[in-house]
């Protein structure tokens, strides 16, 4: 038997969610096929999490953030292939109290990317290797990239860890890895997934500009502000951008085509992007910062 949608409770799970963008994210793709839903907060410290077994399972599916994406697997009853892939969860799906974990970041990292037009089997230079940037460098060089990881010196045994990898992902993939202080060459796309130039520090850009000078498409992680720095600098080049939000939506959209199977249109997806940016703007406007 079916469940009433009145029903279906959802939410995003962290420890502190303060500022997410999640709910109305949901609430817009929600909405846009008529659906009933309840879609809330939940902060949960890490040392509850496994405490918090019951609650979770009442769900009808949920969103995963820090702290939890990894600790959130032991309650579940199946990984797929993303998750395994990247060892971490950040979509959970409840078919009939069977749970399965999935990563959508891929999924909202790759088909960000491929609706701005920019593919990933280009000369990349990716800015950062941790957390979200591990998923990304393995998956550009899935995609075909030749990749150079660019980190602080201190970064780099870890760049040394995703380095190994990716090649057991794809053997013979070109990967270099480097300082962030000597970067050299030209690239096709330059990929920032470091947190310099996130809300409050404005004023803060990953590389200098003769680097930026040298891409031929810019994607920052960063969501907020809608425009990083290094975006502006960019643009101010002439070079095509592209900001987080893109990454956040899409990834939203893969969690309803897993929950309900709903598609949406390149043109639906665009808007909420939009709106969502418009959000981020008003409520954390740059003014304040500088």
């Amino acid at each position: 038997m079916q469940e009433p949608e009145s029903s279906r409770t959802f939410c995003v799970l962290g420890e502190s969610l303060k500022h997410t963008m999640s709910p109305p994210i949901h609430k817009r793709l929600f909405e846009l096929k008529d659906r009933l839903f309840q879609y809330s907060i939940l902060e949960i410290k890490s040392e509850q999490l496994d405490n918090s077994r019951t609650l979770l399972r009442s769900l009808r599916g949920y969103n995963v953030t820090i702290p939890h994406k990894i600790g959130i697997m032991r309650q579940l009853d199946e990984l797929d292939e993303t998750a395994k892939r990247y060892g971490a969860v950040n979509c959970v799906d409840n078919k009939d109290g069977f749970f399965t974990g999935y990563n959508t970041d891929v999924d909202g990292f790759v088909r960000s990317l491929r609706a701005a037009g920019q593919t990933l089997a280009c000369k990349v230079l990716l800015l950062g290797c941790g957390g979200v940037g591990r998923m990304m460098a393995i998956e550009s060089v899935r995609e075909g990239a030749a990749l150079t990881i660019a980190v602080r010196e201190a970064d780099f045994p870890a760049a040394q860890e995703v380095r190994a990898a990716a090649l057991i992902q794809k053997p013979n993939a070109e990967i270099s890895l480097t300082t962030l202080e000597e970067i050299s060459g030209e690239f096709d796309l330059l990929m920032n997934a470091t947190p310099v130039g996130m809300y409050p520090n404005l004023n803060q850009c990953v590389v200098p500009d003769e680097i930026i000078a040298r891409a031929g498409f810019v994607f920052d992680v960063i969501y907020n502000p809608a425009q990083t720095l290094l975006m502006q600098k960019a643009q101010a080049l002439g070079i095509p951008t592209l900001g987080g939000m893109a990454m956040l939506v899409w990834q939203a959209v893969s969690a309803h085509e897993i929950w309900d199977g709903d598609t949406y249109t390149d043109t639906e997806v665009n808007e909420i992007i939009r709106e969502m940016e418009e959000v981020v703007t008003r409520d954390f406007p740059a003014a304040e910062n500088q």
